[in-house]
């Protein structure tokens, strides 16, 4: 397991841009109320203004103003906390740090211009991010994420989805740097290729291709897949982040690579997690339907079942003489990944503070696929 860093001081930075971030939101928000004339107590609103607010900027609000996304850091009192609320790190505001250095350090070579574009890539990551879970709880039909009801649910799916969409725009425009935008356009495209090609597990025409690919096919297909779907979560903060910063090549390829492998890795967790009771919860045995999970995937072999769907197939796979091992297997191969990618962002950081930094924002999740693998591999007597 790779060791993660401290060193003194980094978790009040962390928070401090944490908090910074959280504020460039509110005034996010805040500027769509300024997009119509303002109510005063007692002032009449037209009806066009009034239908404005509850159809779009409603569900614009609630989209990202949820809790859904990035686990936040525990709140802390005081300065360095923020305030009491929970705060959630952004890996856009690490590569500024190392990248531009830290506050109190000799040689900080901050500028206005960086830290004014790197405030704004963040906001539109956080905003796409929104978007993203808006849009996908839409197509897999989810109505609760993470204990919150999904937006398709508050407000309904033609406002949830006109939502997410108008998110997409919101945050490219908010980014205003060219080499930012360009580089967040790319990271949609990637996800919603990723995401189609996810969807399509649901048809019987991929079901049956996948039912008779090779065990090597199918583990393509399930990377490919992660790394367009999954890996652009993480991709997306980083390759924004060194695009206003003008990050080396040689560097932002090594970032890539890394955030790829932490994609993998988080969607291994989430695959697992539908058969492991302790961290699936309410969620566990949920996702057979797609054939889009690497446990299921794994499992099939060259004996597919004759009913490939539904309860059948669930069955089988939970059936299965080498799912225990299976889930094992993959869960070293996720922290085996968390843990390669930990070590080339090492890398290339300036200092171990840098690397401190990176270790509190990615750590919140990270924890839980090493909690993962101990679980299984608990289970099996290891």
């Amino acid at each position: 397991m790779t060791q993660t860093v401290d060193a003194p001081g980094v978790e009040a930075v962390v928070r401090g841009d944490a908090a910074l971030l959280e504020r460039d939101l509110a005034g996010f928000l805040g500027s769509l109320a300024g997009a119509v004339a303002p109510v005063r107590p007692g002032a009449a609103v037209s009806v066009y203004e009034a239908a404005l607010r509850r159809s779009l900027y409603g569900p614009v609000a609630d989209a990202v103003g949820s809790r859904v996304g990035q686990e936040a850091l525990a709140p802390a009192a005081g300065p360095a906390g923020g305030g009491g609320g929970p705060l959630r790190p952004s890996m856009v505001f690490w590569a500024y740090r190392n990248y531009r250095g830290f506050p109190d350090e000799a040689g900080h070579e901050a500028s206005p211009a960086d830290l004014a574009a790197v405030r704004r890539a963040a906001v539109a990551v956080r905003i796409l991010l929104k978007a993203a879970v808006a849009l996908d709880d839409i197509q897999d039909g989810s109505g609760i994420r993470y204990g919150e009801a999904a937006l398709h649910v508050t407000h309904g799916i033609p406002l949830a989805l006109n939502a997410g969409s108008w998110l997409i725009t919101a945050a490219l425009g908010h980014a205003a740097d060219p080499a930012v935008v360009a580089s967040l356009v790319r990271a949609v495209g990637h996800g919603l290729t990723g995401q189609a090609v996810d969807l399509s597990t649901r048809s019987p025409r991929t079901r049956a291709e996948l039912m008779a690919a090779t065990r090597d096919a199918r583990v393509e297909f399930w990377e490919s897949t992660a790394a367009l779907k999954t890996g652009t979560l993480f991709r997306m903060p980083l390759d924004a982040a060194v695009a206003a910063l003008g990050v080396v090549e040689d560097e932002r390829r090594a970032l890539d690579d890394a955030m790829r492998g932490l994609g993998l890795a988080s969607q291994l967790f989430n695959d697992l997690t539908d058969f492991v009771p302790e961290l699936g919860g309410a969620n566990t045995h949920e996702d057979f339907d797609g054939l889009g999970n690497r446990v299921v995937l794994e499992l099939l072999g060259d004996k597919v079942p004759a009913e490939s769907a539904g309860p059948g197939l669930k069955r089988f796979v939970l059936g299965h003489p080498k799912l225990q091992e299976t889930l094992v297997e993959l869960a070293e191969e996720a922290a085996g990944l968390k843990r390669a990618a930990k070590e080339a962002v090492h890398g290339v950081c300036r200092s171990d503070r840098s690397a401190a930094y990176f270790d509190v924002t990615i750590e919140r999740k990270g924890h839980l696929i090493d909690r993962l693998y101990r679980t299984v591999r608990g289970r099996s007597g290891g």
